[in-house]
C-alpha cells in the first residue's frame, strides 16, 4: 500500500515520506478498511512534531500519523462479523497509541473504531467527523442536555468549538462564544453562535456578564484552560460545569480554588481518546444520526493528495485555515 510516515519527531516537510508499505492484515477484533480520506487535525501534527507525549522513546520504529478517516472495510479479522465487508464507514482514534494511523491507502484496526457511514453522508463528511465532533459532544452531553441552559464555547473558531456551537444550539442552549477577529466572529456565528466576544478587545468576564444580564453561564467547554480559568470562575453560575480539554498556552495552570468551591462548580477534563464505552457510543450513536439526517455543517478548508500531506500538516500549523484538512486516498 502507499502511505505517509515518519521514522523522527520534525518538520513537516524533514521527516514525512510517501511510499509503499506492507498491507497491513486485519487481526481479532479488528477490520481492515480501505481509506477514501484521511484528516489532519492540530492534534496529529502536534504529535509529528514532537509537541505531545507519544513519539519519542514509544519503541516504533515508522509511525502512520492521522487519527480519523473514512473509507470502506475490505476484510474483518476473527471474530467480527464478515457481514461488515464492504460497508462505507467513519473512523476515529485510529493512531492513538498505536503505530499506524489512517494515512495510508489501508488501516486495521478494532472494529468499534471503524462506525457505519450513512449512505448520505460523504467520506470526506465522514472524515471530518472523529476526533473534533466526538470531544464536542463528550464536552457537551455527559452533565445532561444542555436545552435552556447558557453554553460558553471558547474560541469559536476552532474544530472542536465548530461543532461544539451546532450541538449546544440544536439542543435548545443560547450559546456565547469567544474569538479575536471579525472574520472569527462571522464563522461562529454563522454556526449557530448567538454571541460572539472578542478577547482581544472586550473583557471577557464583564462581557458575559452584560450579555446573559449577570446571570453568567451554566456550562463553559473551554480550550485554554490555564489562560481562561480565572474569568470562567468568575461566570460560571452555582452548580454549573466547566469543561477543560486543552490548556497548551499555560500547561501547569493554578486553580482558582475557593471561588470555584462555593459555587459548587464541577471541573473536568476530557480527552476523548480515552472515552469510556458508554460516552463513546452515544457520542457515535448522535455523530451517525447527524450524518443521516444532514443536521451538522461540515466545512472543509482544504484537499490535498497522500504526495502533499507535508503541505497538509503545514496549513494546519499555520492556523490559517477554518475547517477541515483533508488527503484523499481514493
Amino acid at each position: 500500500m502507499k502511505a505517509a510516515w515518519y521514522e523522527r519527531a520534525g518538520a513537516a516537510n524533514d521527516v514525512l515520506t510517501i511510499g509503499e508499505m506492507p498491507d497491513p492484515v486485519a487481526g481479532p477484533g479488528e477490520v481492515l478498511v480501505r481509506v477514501a480520506v484521511s484528516s489532519v487535525h492540530p492534534s496529529d501534527v502536534k504529535l509529528r512534531a514532537g509537541g505531545r507525549p507519544g513519539v519519542d522513546g514509544i519503541g516504533w520504529p515508522r509511525i502512520v500519523p492521522h487519527s480519523d478517516g473514512a473509507g470502506t472495510i475490505e476484510a474483518v479479522g476473527a471474530g467480527v462479523d464478515p457481514g461488515r465487508i464492504g460497508q462505507r464507514v467513519w473512523l476515529w482514534n485510529g493512531q492513538w497509541q498505536r503505530a499506524y494511523g489512517t494515512c495510508a491507502e489501508l488501516i486495521a484496526l478494532p472494529t468499534a473504531q471503524a462506525v457505519a457511514l450513512p449512505d448520505e453522508a460523504s467520506f470526506e463528511v465522514g472524515a471530518c467527523m472523529g476526533i473534533p465532533a466526538m470531544t464536542a459532544h463528550a464536552c457537551l452531553f455527559p452533565e445532561g442536555s444542555p436545552n435552556g441552559k447558557t453554553v460558553l464555547v471558547t474560541g469559536g473558531a476552532g474544530a472542536v468549538s465548530f461543532y461544539a456551537i451546532q450541538m449546544a444550539k440544536a439542543a435548545g442552549a443560547q450559546v456565547l462564544t469567544t474569538i479575536s477577529s471579525a472574520e472569527k466572529a462571522t464563522y461562529a456565528m454563522d454556526a449557530g453562535a448567538d454571541i460572539a466576544i472578542d478577547y482581544r478587545r472586550e473583557n471577557v468576564a464583564d462581557a458575559i456578564m452584560a450579555a446573559t444580564d449577570g446571570a453568567g453561564i451554566d456550562h463553559a467547554i473551554d480550550l485554554e484552560f490555564g489562560s481562561n480559568i480565572d474569568a470562567l470562575a468568575q461566570v460560571i453560575r452555582e452548580n454549573g460545569t466547566i469543561v477543560a480539554y486543552g490548556s497548551a498556552a499555560m500547561r501547569e495552570p493554578a486553580l482558582p480554588f475557593y471561588a470555584l468551591m462555593f459555587k459548587r462548580v464541577t471541573l473536568r477534563t476530557e480527552l476523548v481518546y480515552l472515552l469510556p464505552d458508554a460516552p463513546r457510543r452515544a457520542g457515535e450513536a448522535y455523530l451517525t444520526d447527524a450524518l443521516a439526517r444532514g443536521n451538522l455543517h461540515h466545512e472543509i478548508a482544504a484537499r490535498f493528495t497522500l504526495d502533499d500531506t507535508a503541505a497538509a500538516h503545514e496549513l494546519v500549523e499555520s492556523g490559517n485555515r477554518r475547517g477541515c484538512v483533508l488527503i484523499t486516498l481514493a
